[in-house]
């Protein structure tokens, strides 16, 4: 068996390649947790203001103004002067690929008869790291078992 350990073996530029992707997918999460929290204040309450972003994820106000920033200089997100964050079509368009995205895990973990808490704190990792291969055969498990996703 190749040692992956080995940088010479044909097995470490496969192993690099998948620790680069997780990389990846821990830095795009980020981006995507900004962008469902905000979808979601701006479905329930109108409007997404920062505060509210920071207290809903849990860090300093003005970590979620960096942020916020680096979404609108991307193009997800726009503000107004007194009213908030707001989110543009491709803003809109990536919170509701991962809103999907965590009602399929969600449901494949309750399928499997994880607890609902624990499947839906366990889904906010996992949503951002399945891949999409993986995410269809959760949507196919539960259309064979016959459960909602």
């Amino acid at each position: 068996m190749p040692d992956p350990d080995d940088p010479a073996s044909p097995a470490a530029p496969a192993e690099a390649a998948r620790h680069a992707s997780a990389r990846s997918a821990r830095a795009s999460a980020l981006t995507e947790d900004y962008v469902e929290i905000i979808a979601d204040l701006l479905e329930r309450e109108g409007e997404a203001r920062p505060t509210d972003i920071a207290r809903r994820l849990g860090v300093a106000h003005a970590t979620a103004i960096k942020t916020i920033a680096r979404l609108k200089r991307d193009g997800l997100a726009h503000a107004r002067p007194y009213r908030g964050v707001f989110l543009t079509e491709a803003g809109l368009a990536m919170a509701r690929r991962v809103k999907v995205r965590h009602q399929t895990v969600v449901a494949f973990l309750l399928a499997l008869g994880v607890s609902e808490d624990v499947a839906e704190a366990d889904a906010e990792g996992i949503e951002h790291h399945v891949s999409d291969e993986t995410l269809a055969a959760f949507e196919r498990f539960l259309t064979a078992k016959g459960r909602p996703r």
